[in-house]
């Protein structure tokens, strides 16, 4: 057992190390994306106060829009007689 995964080894060795490689490569990128997150939410970044902003709105017009949903459904149903399943 141990020879065939020596034979193994020996004939994928460039394969293995390459592997190795660009793992330890994904790593480093992974640690210094991390790094780089950090110091934005550290320091802060005029755009985030943007995007803060954004989602804002955007999660006020996401409630209108499913209040009118509701709205909506309770009129059909309504008229329809049935009773919504909630």
């Amino acid at each position: 057992m141990t020879e065939g995964l020596k034979g193994w080894f020996r004939e994928n060795q460039v394969l293995v190390i390459g592997l190795v490689g660009q793992a330890v490569i994904a790593g480093v990128y992974m640690v210094n994306l991390e790094a780089r997150v950090s110091t934005l939410e550290d320091r802060g970044s005029p755009h985030l106060g943007e995007i803060t902003t954004r989602l804002t709105v955007l999660e006020g017009k996401t409630q209108d829009n499913k209040e009118a949903i509701d709205r909506i459904v309770a009129v059909m149903t309504k008229e329809l007689h049935i009773n919504p399943a909630k």
